[in-house]
């Protein structure tokens, strides 16, 4: 019999519809529930590409023993951490309080009144390692609840009251200056792998908001090193195991050093970031490499995660049948040198062995290899590489695929539009910049309601019950830029403004300008959540800096661009200390040091070809934050373009910062060096 969750809109709600656990969604009704059975609540926070989510789910949520004790002795709460990153960052915050760590699955027993009191992540069916079993859990939080009631409500208040006293103090509100920023990019090289790239030992994460700052403080200082550490980094990912060398696409991370073995997973998050960072990239170096990577990523994400609405879905699982009817970590991405004399011949299999570094012993399990592109001396025949990389990609088109999560979570798919938007224009990829705009109207449609107020995710083109948070204001107002910046509707802005002022009214703390990732009016936690690192996506606060500094350029808006300048003080406060930790935050410092760039471009039209020259240079800028705006003369598409006339007749470029602004150009020359090109 199906539990509550069969009416749940996320997928990974509905992966457990059929357990024998009672489930309830996060409601005050069950809260409600605890309370008239005078029971605990046992909340249970993961996600549906969760490899350990799974195993916990299958060893003990499917086991009806142990379902029976959760059903009988607890009311237990089921929550995607994807739909509800309020919730799961509360309770995260207190589960590494308590325990040093944290992660997924997450499980915490709570009192009725949602107060913590006992927690921990994935627990096995049998004690090991040290650790518990589930079901040993369960009797010991019962015994507690029933025998040491008191005890129990002390523990549950005071972790509550430690909770609500974190109120960030995060200095002051200035803006990081040169010295700030210096003492950042200092710090990421004491940090850095010289001979792997990236940054810190294993686990590996790409460090893709990092990378935005070292492009940008390059572009506006001409930092050598800083170039060099991020060009490096990228290669070395594009390189390795973490990136899908026959269907483009990023995993999580790599567990290794050297990026080989990756967590299989592919979350559009990372793939979004990863793409523009390329893209990036090859704006400042013109590399090959770079240019492929973004473009292989943008295809990879428009292929396998677009929905058939036009928004992106949220992940790809690490896990798929391995053929056996097992499901295995990486099965439909890694090789043995049998597979490929199989798809391939003994003469291709072996080039493909030598070029992808498939070895006999294999560099991952049971003597399977994921494939790479180690450093060779050797030339290798391009044309017969690609033979053997559409034969391996068809042949892996054959197994059986990983599992795709369907849900579109605004955030991420406001930096995939951003993505796609500017990789499509760079590269002259009109397809790309459509499947942005697409995704554009969908979170428009059905994620905007009347009041521009923003629904956190939608499925199969309906909108889910939870209320966007800062970064799905935020990342959305992102996109809307960049594709303001690129298709020339000034529509895409307006849209940013209305966001952009629920960030100032409903996130903002109006005494201190920080910022909170809930709205004032959104359901009371235990404590309000406010975050302001970047970790695997750019963190709601840095992300509506950027956005808020972005929509100020475009519009001359003092309050935004106070509001920006404020939010940057925490970034003065972290930056110097965890520049690996603010990356994104560090990125939009930059762009506040060079102004940002206001440019504007004046023309006869997208048809006319040399006005589609300037816009494309002017897109092409690397000075950081830069926006852009193309139009007729007399347009009121965007304010940037009042009172811009066409200089002699002909299509010009007028670059504004700080307030001043040079001589406009017919020139795209000219225009490229004034933008740092």
């Amino acid at each position: 019999m199906a539990n509550r969750l069969a009416q749940a809109t996320s997928p990974y709600l509905l992966q457990h519809a059929d357990n024998p656990v009672d489930w309830w969604s996060w409601s005050e009704e069950a809260f409600a529930e605890a309370r008239r059975r005078d029971v605990p609540v046992l909340l249970s926070v993961g996600y549906s590409s969760c490899h350990w989510c799974h195993v916990m789910a299958h060893e003990s949520f499917e086991d009806q023993a142990t379902a029976d004790d959760m059903n009988a002795h607890f009311v237990s709460i089921k929550v995607d951490r994807e739909e509800r990153p309020d919730v799961d960052a509360v309770y995260m915050e207190a589960v590494q309080a308590a325990t040093g760590h944290g992660g997924w699955p997450m499980t915490v027993f709570l009192t009725p009144d949602a107060e913590p009191f006992y927690f921990g992540t994935y627990f096995p069916p049998a004690p090991r390692h040290g650790m518990p079993s589930f079901r040993q859990v369960l009797e010991g939080v019962r015994q507690a609840w029933e025998e040491r009631r008191d005890e129990v409500g002390d523990v549950a208040g005071k972790i509550t009251r430690d909770l609500a006293g974190r109120e960030l103090a995060y200095g002051d509100d200035q803006v990081p200056g040169e010295q700030e920023l210096a003492q950042a990019l200092l710090g990421l090289t004491r940090e850095y792998d010289p001979q792997r790239g990236g940054f810190g030992g294993a686990p590996k994460f790409p460090p893709s908001m990092v990378i935005e700052f070292l492009l940008r403080h390059h572009a506006r200082t001409g930092a050598e090193g800083a170039l060099q550490m991020a060009a490096d980094t990228c290669e070395r990912m594009a390189r390795g195991g973490i990136y899908d060398q026959l269907g483009g696409g990023f995993a999580r991370y790599s567990v290794d050093r050297d990026w080989v073995v990756p967590h299989f997973e592919k979350m559009l998050y990372d793939n979004a970031l990863l793409c523009r960072v390329y893209a990036h990239l090859w704006r400042t170096t013109g590399s090959e490499l770079a240019r492929r990577v973004a473009l292989e990523t943008a295809d990879f994400m428009v292929r396998e995660l677009r929905t058939p609405e036009g928004g992106f879905a949220s992940a790809l699982d690490a896990d798929s049948d391995d053929g056996t009817g097992r499901h295995v970590e990486g099965a439909y991405y890694v090789w043995t040198p049998a597979e490929l004399r199989e798809v391939l011949g003994d003469d291709d299999a072996e080039l493909a062995a030598r070029y992808f570094g498939v070895t006999e012993e294999g560099t991952f399990e049971e003597g399977a290899s994921v494939l790479q592109l180690p450093q060779r001396d050797e030339v290798f025949d391009a044309a017969r590489i690609d033979g053997v990389r559409e034969r391996l990609l068809a042949a892996r088109a054959g197994r059986p695929a990983p599992g795709r999560d369907d849900k579109v979570v605004a955030a991420w798919n406001g930096l995939a539009v951003a993505a796609l938007a500017e990789t499509g224009a760079y590269f002259d990829r009109p397809d790309l910049v459509e499947a942005a705009v697409a995704a554009g109207d969908l979170l428009v449609r059905v994620h905007l309601d009347e009041h521009a107020r923003i629904a956190r995710t939608s499925k199969d083109g309906q909108v889910g019950a939870n209320a966007g948070v800062l970064e799905d204001y935020a990342d959305v107002a992102e996109g809307f830029l960049a594709l303001a910046s690129v298709t020339g509707e000034g529509v895409w802005l307006d849209f940013t403004g209305l966001l952009v002022d629920h960030i100032l009214t409903r996130f903002q703390d109006a005494g201190s300008g920080a910022l909170y990732d809930t709205a004032s009016d959104a359901e009371r936690l235990i404590r309000r959540p406010q975050d302001p690192t970047d970790n695997a996506t750019p963190s709601g606060w840095t992300a509506a800096a950027g956005a808020l500094l972005g929509y100020a350029a475009h519009t001359a808006s003092e309050p935004h661009r106070t509001a920006a300048e404020r939010a940057l003080g925490v970034v003065k406060a972290l930056g110097p200390r965890v520049p690996r930790f603010i990356g994104w935050g560090l990125a939009v410092a930059e762009a506040v040091l060079d102004g940002p760039r206001e440019i504007a471009v004046v023309g006869q039209g997208p048809d006319d070809p040399a006005t589609r020259t300037l816009h494309r240079t002017a897109l092409l800028g690397r000075a950081p934050g830069a926006v852009v705006a193309v139009g007729t003369p007399g347009s009121d598409e965007f304010p940037l373009l009042a009172d811009r006339p066409l200089v002699d007749g002909a299509p010009a470029a007028y670059v504004c910062r700080n307030f001043t602004c040079d001589a406009p150009t017919t020139d795209p020359d000219r225009l490229r060096t004034a933008l740092g090109g």
